[in-house]
Formats: C-alpha cells, structure tokens, sequence
C-alpha cells in the first residue's frame, strides 16, 4: 500500500513532503521508537493519538486513523537509518526536533526509560540531524 510513497521518501534527492505526507512519515517514526522495546501497549498508542491530534489539529478519528495507518507504513519501512534519514531530507529542522520531543513523549510513557529507548532516541537524534543540544532540550521539556 505504501510502496509508492517509500519509493519517493527513500529515493536518492527527496523533495519536500507535502504536509500529509509528512504526518504519515513522522507518525510511523513515532509508532517505530515506541516498538523498539518489544512493547507496545495501549498507553504508548494513546500518547500517539494525543500527540498527531493536538500537533496536527485532529479529531480522535483522524488521529486513529492517522495512527494506523503509520503502523502499517512503519511495518513496511525499511530500516530505522535509512527511513529516519530520508524524513531528515524532506523534513523541515523545525518539525523534526518538534518529533524527538514527540518521541520522548511516546518513550516515557510507560513511565520507564529504558536502555533500548535511549539507544534508539540517541540514533534517530543524529540521524535526524538534530543537535545534541536540541534533542536534550526536547527531553528537559517533556520530563520537566
């Protein structure tokens, strides 16, 4: 389903994404990072809904819908390098710090913090091109 948009986020110049597309890219991060430590449970989808729904003005049946359809596009998405690096070619800077606070979000919504998390959070930071400055600052905010 998802085939063509990987094939335009992925490829070798990516353009800017149009904002709907952009919310999906961004999304199945979200849904990536709260996989990483083998659970994912109702808390963290529910931090997922309530983050897209407030970041993009959405009801909760858009932020549903939204949310699976990230899951089934992160499911298909290839490895966390490659896909994070191509949200960082077409992504504004602004937008994704406004992502890694988004992901501390999603993370510490168990109410643990786990070393899978951070090992991921850290990797996406960098890959996404967001200073280590930025990413800290996102994580001060969520927890602070």
């Amino acid at each position: 389903m998802f085939a063509d948009f990987l094939k335009r986020l992925t490829a070798p110049a990516p353009t800017q994404l149009p904002d709907a597309d952009a919310r999906l890219a961004l999304t199945a991060l979200l849904v990536r990072v709260a996989r990483t430590d083998g659970q994912y449970d109702a808390d963290e989808m529910a931090h997922i809904d309530a983050i897209t729904a407030t970041r993009y003005g959405l009801d909760e049946t858009g932020a549903l819908s939204l949310r699976k359809d990230a899951e089934q596009l992160e499911a298909e998405a290839p490895d966390t390098v490659r896909f994070t690096r191509a949200i960082k070619d077409a992504v504004a800077y602004e937008d994704r710090v406004a992502v890694i606070e988004a992901l501390w979000k999603v993370a510490l919504a168990d109410g643990e913090r786990s070393k899978e998390e951070d090992a991921v959070l850290r990797l996406v930071s960098n890959l996404l091109g967001i200073t280590d400055r930025d990413s800290a600052l996102a994580r001060q905010r969520v927890t602070g």
